[in-house]
């Protein structure tokens, strides 16, 4: 029970934190900023609640920086996903754009978003720098490291990306995507993933108390992201929708079964 105690929030927090923000990025664009201000209220008060907590090494002061960092990703998810940071290009990849023009026009589209979350990674090491609690900056570089991941791996191309969660102001994204069988690059995410994994598992069977909570935090986390990879394998079909669609169906609403039949019709 101590064990499943933060499995269960991990995954429940992941599962209703992005069916929040893939809801609220397809509302009206004149509801954005709201979002986006009260967002960033959550946000400080996370980074506060995070500096608060950096010397509290009880199973609650894991928790606290949990929240801390997925509060504070899941602004930046919002920023990204309503367009507001997202990089200077905001076009369809060129046609005729391939190798490194391709990656480089890719760049362009996420660049200002990447460098916030880079920039968000060094906020998070300075104000738990030499302190015992470390949960929340583990698990904001746990994130970024899972989101490039998956990133490149789109980039190169696999069975199943994700265009299903684009909203319509960021549609063109799409274009940068890549569907292939496989790329070199994916085994090497997977392997690197389960490795994490396995390690934040041993982590928590030789920790205790808070320490050992905040690693089953995230173990439920890296469990996750090797799902997610998973679900880049897996391509809708008529009859079977894109898994992340299925997950989130209540919060992609109207666009989920266009996206998706879109996406089955140009793949044939």
């Amino acid at each position: 029970m101590e064990a499943a105690q933060p499995l269960i929030v991990a995954a429940g927090l992941w599962w209703a934190s992005t069916g929040l923000i893939l809801w609220l990025v397809r509302r009206d664009a004149a509801s954005f900023g709201a979002s986006l201000a009260l967002g960033a209220v959550v946000a400080c008060a996370a980074m506060l609640a995070l500096w608060l907590s950096a010397d509290d090494t009880t199973p609650g002061g894991a928790y606290v920086a949990f929240g801390a960092a997925m509060a504070v990703w899941g602004w930046h998810e919002m920023g990204f996903l309503m367009g507001k940071l997202t990089g200077p290009r905001r076009t369809p990849c060129p046609p005729d754009a391939t190798g490194w023009r391709r990656f480089t026009v890719s760049t362009e589209t996420v660049i200002h978003h990447e460098i916030a979350l880079a920039l968000t990674a060094l906020l998070f090491v300075a104000l738990t720098w030499g302190q015992p609690n470390q949960v929340g900056t583990l698990t904001f570089l746990l994130l970024f490291g899972m989101r490039l991941s998956t990133k490149l791996n789109i980039f190169l191309g696999v069975p199943n990306p994700p265009s299903g969660l684009l909203p319509r102001g960021l549609t063109y994204l799409g274009s940068y995507f890549r569907r292939a069988r496989f790329n070199a690059l994916f085994p090497v995410s997977l392997a690197a993933s389960i490795v994490v994994t396995i390690l934040l598992a041993e982590a928590a069977l030789t920790s205790s108390g808070g320490a050992r909570t905040g690693f089953v935090l995230m173990l439920s986390l890296a469990g996750l992201g090797l799902l997610e990879h998973g679900f880049l394998l897996l391509p809708a079909t008529r009859r079977r929708p894109a898994p992340e669609s299925a997950l989130w169906a209540w919060a992609l609403g109207r666009d989920a079964k266009p996206t998706q039949v879109a996406l089955v019709e140009a793949d044939q």
